[in-house]
């Protein structure tokens, strides 16, 4: 009653909070008023019964302690937007073939190979009230923008294999071209990121005119890292673009994204970062580059659609982690490997999330910067970069929005922090890890970034998963993707290299630059 009477107050006082107190204040008053004339007596006393008992039933059913459920919905967790086709309740009567925790590319393509492939069943499962993992999106209320909701995805790719998969559903969006440009704030000019001849002519008034001057530029500018090779970031940057780009591009910027110096992080994550050496402008050089027609959530919706898939959302796998390692056949398991084996005192692995600040402008008519993102590398501002997702694909609507990037430690975890001190603690982990999937006691895979403390792009996401289904289901036939597996496989390995060159890890060492 309070809360009606609360909701109804809130009506009539437009946005202006009211006290619990107040709500019943008004509630009771409200009641008394009604109650006062003779002819409504009857109905209020009857009210009044019905309350009352209403109030001792429950009273009671608190005293009496929780409440059973039944065996269908016994693992009920968040409530799921209006509309959606999944559920937030477990079946505990159902068994299945394959149970992936997470409902991001990993778990999502192991339970559409187990259902397509081998025709045997799958759950899905996820602590987050949608699926899609950090690639979800969705179109925003106010201005019908489609815009992800974890930061830009831009899907690019030199695998086959990767590709192949993307595009070989019938019933998914279909993928358009999309040549991802950035560009970037540095001492007070406009240039492309990453570096190109463009930007050295802007930042530093040179003439250069050809890749062969380029090279020569860099050649001059370069230092070289000790004969051991770049013990860190700020080595490796020095050694790929000199003092003066480092300064400019590197240096404030990897402070922002990691909150250490650049000397105390791994050579990799300044070794991915890619260079050219013409005036190509766009941020990727992949043979393909693509975004989901209608987005990224559509595309994992039809990846899902199939009877032999179940998808349960807003639950957390530990909740009911008893009973599900009873009922899945195999586990497999795509979150922090850190959280799996919290119960072995380890501690905590170290990430980097970020925060997302919104900025709606409403009946601008075009846009509000020159290209989707606009990275910030200096320190004159917090954030890292801003992303306007009404360029990607050329949306139509009057209005936009911008969204500043925060990079902050707490939070959704997305990116591993490589030093040594994580590289050692991730060593035992793995090794845990290791234990348990030979153990035999629960047949559990890890899989994925978060469950191998290691940055993926989305190709090699998509190759990771698809090579450890091959392996894990005993090598079947995958008739839809011809040639790309077993003794017939083309040579898409080189693409996976690739791929994985742009990816970091502590877990691995530089192997030196890489021209793109």
């Amino acid at each position: 009653f309070s809360f009606s009477a609360g909701m109804h107050q809130r009506k009539l006082s437009g946005s202006r909070k009211i006290s619990g107190n107040s709500r019943a204040e008004n509630m009771m008053r409200t009641f008394r008023t009604y109650a006062a004339k003779p002819e409504r007596a009857p109905i209020a006393k009857i009210i009044s019964v019905i309350v009352s008992l209403f109030c001792l039933y429950l009273g009671f059913r608190l005293l009496a302690g929780p409440v059973a459920v039944s065996n269908f919905g016994a693992g009920a967790g968040l409530r799921l937007s209006e509309g959606s086709k999944y559920s937030n309740r477990i079946d505990y009567s159902q068994e299945y073939d394959v149970c992936t925790v997470g409902a991001g590319l990993s778990g999502v393509i192991f339970a559409e190979r187990y259902a397509n492939v081998l025709g045997k069943k799958a759950l899905v499962l996820d602590v987050r009230d949608h699926v899609g993992g950090n690639c979800y999106d969705y179109y925003d209320a106010e201005t019908g923008i489609l815009m992800n909701k974890y930061g830009a995805h831009l899907f690019h790719t030199n695998s086959e294999k990767a590709w192949r998969y993307l595009n070989m559903h019938k019933n998914a969006p279909k993928w358009e071209r999309w040549d991802h440009e950035v560009r970037g704030w540095v001492k007070g000019k406009l240039v492309p990121i990453p570096a190109n001849i463009n930007t050295v002519n802007r930042l530093f008034n040179n003439s250069i005119q050809s890749e062969e001057e380029m090279k020569a530029w860099l050649a001059k500018v370069q230092i070289p890292c000790p004969k051991s090779g770049c013990q860190n970031a700020e080595q490796m940057a020095k050694s790929r673009v000199g003092m003066e780009l480092y300064e400019a591009i590197f240096h404030e910027y990897t402070i922002k994204q990691w909150a250490k110096e650049p000397s105390e992080l791994d050579a990799l994550v300044t070794a991915r970062i890619p260079l050219r050496t013409n005036f190509d402008n766009r941020y990727f050089g992949d043979r393909y580059q693509a975004l989901p027609s209608k987005g990224y959530t559509a595309w994992f919706d039809a990846l899902l659609d199939n009877v032999l898939i179940d998808t349960v959302l807003g639950v957390n796998y530990f909740d009911h982690k008893q009973h599900l390692d009873r009922v899945c056949k195999k586990v497999i398991y795509t979150g922090p490997i850190d959280r799996f084996f919290a119960d072995k005192g380890l501690g905590k692995l170290e990430y980097r999330s970020i925060d997302f600040v919104e900025e709606r402008y409403f009946n601008v008519g075009g846009y509000m910067q020159p290209m989707s993102v606009v990275n910030y590398p200096g320190k004159e501002v917090g954030f890292t970069r801003i992303v306007e997702y009404k360029h990607m694909l050329y949306q139509k609507s009057p209005h936009t929005i911008l969204v500043k990037e925060f990079s902050k430690s707490t939070g959704d975890p997305y990116y591993p922090v490589p030093n040594e001190k994580n590289q050692l603690l991730y060593d035992q982990y793995k090794q845990l890890a290791e234990e348990a999937e030979e153990s035999g006691e629960l047949d559990v895979h890890f899989v994925g970034r978060l469950a191998n403390y290691k940055y993926f792009n989305m190709d090699a996401t998509i190759e990771n998963a698809l090579n450890m289904f091959y392996e894990i289901a005993g090598k079947p036939e995958m008739k839809d993707m011809p040639g790309l597996f077993g003794k017939q496989a083309k040579q898409s390995n080189q693409a996976y290299q690739d791929s994985i060159s742009d990816s970091f890890s502590v877990a691995s060492k530089p192997r030196g630059n890489k021209k793109h």
